[in-house]
């Protein structure tokens, strides 16, 4: 712990749940600020922009700016940009991000006269990801666009329980078209070293906070960070006994972290 200089914290099901403060959270995360430590929230969620997230972060006392916030959205709009500039990407996802796309082509694939688009790109699920919108995106792979992924989660937690996420749909598309999707965000070793790179730390100084043993703990680990998952969230013993691999540390939930770290 005394090499740590950041922390990197996932947000739902660590910090939050359906965006309600877990107990303690918000607390933990003071004490943490207060230590020196530099932070960043590292988010695979795709609902909502950078500033939206740290719109209601604040408002329920969390210490955190649009400045502190990662997205997958953000950090895919780096990735088009270097690796396919210019493309036309038809966006599957349920929300609005598209301030944090920025520079990013998005056609409105369902328009007429709208010839393909070169990347299919999908983001978080939700009610938009129908036999339609899906079908959609199929037709575009089997016409030779790319098939780009902000994440592939396949479920995450809220207040109801846990809910289907774009991974469950992402499986089916690579399936059926026989592609395999550049995934952006959490796993992606270019997610943490954006993150990094923003905190101005090297793997080695920096620990990662996550509920998803294999996406958050285990890829964080991959990349030279270490990990830390959390008993609360989408953690569930059984995932746990069935990763491919174990966690620097487990705590039951983040307010247990600063203890840790001192």
């Amino acid at each position: 712990m005394d090499a740590v200089r950041a922390v990197l914290i996932d947000i739902d099901g660590v910090l939050t749940v359906s965006w309600q403060p877990l107990p303690g959270a918000v607390e933990a995360l003071r004490e943490i600020r207060a230590s020196g430590l530099a932070v960043a929230l590292v988010t695979n969620t795709t609902s909502r922009t950078r500033a939206s997230v740290a719109d209601t972060l604040s408002g329920a006392g969390f210490p955190v700016s649009a400045e502190d916030i990662l997205t997958a959205p953000s950090v895919t709009a780096r990735y088009l940009a270097d690796h396919c500039p210019g493309a036309r990407c038809s966006l599957l996802n349920s929300g609005d991000i598209r301030a944090d796309l920025v520079g990013v082509s998005v056609v409105d694939d369902e328009a007429d006269q709208v010839s393909a688009p070169d990347v299919v790109l999908l983001g978080g699920a939700g009610p938009e990801f129908d036999y339609t919108a899906l079908n959609r995106a199929f037709g575009h792979l089997q016409r030779g666009a790319r098939l780009v992924a902000m994440h592939r989660n396949l479920y995450w937690r809220t207040d109801q329980g846990l809910q289907l996420d774009s991974g469950a749909f992402l499986l089916g598309l690579e399936q059926a078209a026989g592609v395999v999707a550049e995934v952006t965000g959490k796993p992606s070793p270019a997610f943490f070293e954006a993150a990094l790179a923003r905190l101005g730390v090297g793997a080695g100084q920096a620990l990662m906070v996550g509920d998803d043993i294999e996406n958050d703990v285990l890829a964080a680990q991959r990349a030279g960070i270490t990990g830390v998952l959390v008993r609360t969230g989408k953690y569930r013993p059984e995932t746990y006994r069935a990763a491919s691999g174990e966690p620097d540390h487990v705590l039951d939930c983040f307010t247990d972290l600063p203890s840790l770290l001192r």
